[in-house]
């Protein structure tokens, strides 16, 4: 905005003046100080309406509170709002007249305004790096709030299982959300596989959400392509994933209140698991579906459809 220009008032006390100007004339003229008349620009509200102020009821302008919270001159209107600050726009000869001189903020950013740390993606470590500034930013903005993380991962590897990061990436966002002092609120939101999995179990009792059809699913860590590597170095890297594997059933067996022995068992193939599936297995607390969770309850297993229909399954399978 632009600074309003000093102007001098004419200090003459006129009898045909009315009383209010011959008034104000009065005092400016006992004060001889020159009174900060604000420019007239018919585009731009705010200042046309200080000016139209300032040239009917000048004392508006000096009969504010020393102590006032409202910001200068707001007062003068019946509702004051607050706006936004615009984006800056330049005057260009293009189609496009108003055009932003910024960028609008990326998707991340705007999530992140709301406290949200999405991970879209398989934890490659540049999805790590992200995650982890973004948690760390949040807590310094404010420790008390909750912070909200929303996952579609299908953890370290791909949804063909292909392996693209190393079990490491998931352990340094598990370790990254363990010293947050924040309560962290997980949703998953799509798929929750492998490490995924665990970032979702790992979220604060009682807060820790699934959409309605979602899918989570634990699995074995998978050793990564060989290549021709030497056979001491093909057994280092399998003595590696097993100790990721006994981690990983540590943690999740914490987490999901089950026993090792359980969470090993259950993890000798992939297992997945539904919404409902994975709230009786201790990975959420709560199904988000606005209204009908007691409807999902009270739908029976598919073990007792099965049985109920006279299918048996095979136990091998």
């Amino acid at each position: 905005m632009m600074a309003p220009m000093a102007s001098s008032v004419p200090c003459s006390s006129s009898s045909s003046m009315p009383l209010k100007h011959r008034n104000f004339n009065i005092r400016c003229a006992a004060s001889s100080t020159k009174i900060p008349m604000p420019p007239i620009n018919p585009k731009d509200p705010f200042l046309s309406k200080l000016a139209s102020v300032a040239a009917n009821n000048p004392d508006a302008l000096f009969s504010r509170p020393q102590n006032s919270d409202t910001p200068p001159f707001l007062d003068i209107y019946d509702s004051p709002k607050l706006m936004a600050t615009p984006a800056q726009v330049e005057r260009s000869v293009s189609y496009n007249e108003h055009r932003p001189r910024r960028p609008p903020p990326d998707l991340p950013s705007l999530l992140l305004h709301g406290r949200i740390v999405y991970i879209g993606m398989p934890l490659v470590p540049a999805v790590t790096e992200l995650v982890i500034a973004e948690l760390m930013y949040l807590q310094w903005m404010d420790p008390k709030e909750p912070i909200y993380l929303y996952i579609n991962s299908t953890g370290t590897t791909r949804d063909d299982g292909e392996t693209v990061g190393m079990e490491s990436e998931g352990f340094a966002i598990y370790d990254a959300m363990m010293q947050l002092k924040n309560e962290i609120h997980t949703v998953a939101v799509g798929a929750a596989i492998g490490q995924a999995c665990l970032l979702l179990a790992a979220g604060s009792k009682g807060k820790r959400f699934m959409m309605p059809h979602s899918k989570a699913m634990i699995q074995q860590p998978r050793a990564p392509s060989s290549g021709l590597m030497a056979a001491s170095d093909v057994f280092i890297r399998a003595k590696e994933v097993i100790i990721n594997r006994d981690t990983l059933v540590k943690l999740l067996a914490k987490h999901t209140e089950n026993s090792e022995e359980t969470v090993a068992n259950v993890m000798r193939r992939p297992y997945y698991m539904d919404a409902t599936r994975a709230r009786e297995f201790g990975v959420i607390d709560k199904i988000l579906w606005r209204g009908q969770e007691q409807i999902m309850s009270d739908v029976s297993a598919p073990e007792v459809w099965d049985k109920n229909a006279g299918i048996k399954v095979a136990d091998a399978i």
